[in-house]
């Protein structure tokens, strides 16, 4: 969950996935990221790319861009059944103890709220 939470309608909002995935399982991992996209393209991303750090051959990135921060927790609202479960498999081959790191970055320096002055209930994704 973000410390902070920004307006509903500040954005857009770049959403960051690094995965850390072993050379055998590269192949399996770039086919489910080809599901990924279009789940994200067609859950309303304007823009979806993943990348392969070239000093560090195990670390992957994906970005997508959602038009607001509202759009972004609507997208976590939508996810169905079918979407949850190419996501499981693709970070399953995720090779950490720990899950992929997100990040939400929003353009142009909006504001944001510490998640203790929001409502809980109202700031769950």
């Amino acid at each position: 969950m973000p410390a902070a939470r920004p307006g509903l309608d500040a954005g857009p909002v770049l959403v960051t996935v690094e995965y850390r995935i072993r050379p055998e399982h590269v192949t399996r991992f770039l086919k489910g990221m080809r599901t990924v996209r279009r789940m994200r393209l067609g859950d309303g991303a304007s823009d979806w790319r993943v990348f392969r750090d070239i000093d560090d051959p195990e670390r992957f990135v994906e970005h997508f861009i959602t038009e607001s921060w509202a759009e972004h927790l609507r997208q976590h609202a939508r996810v169905a059944r079918a979407d949850r479960d190419v996501q499981g498999r693709t970070r399953a081959l995720h090779a950490s103890d720990t899950p992929p790191k997100v990040s939400h970055d929003i353009a142009g320096g909006a504001q944001v709220r510490p998640m203790s002055a929001v409502d809980p209930v109202s700031a769950a994704p």
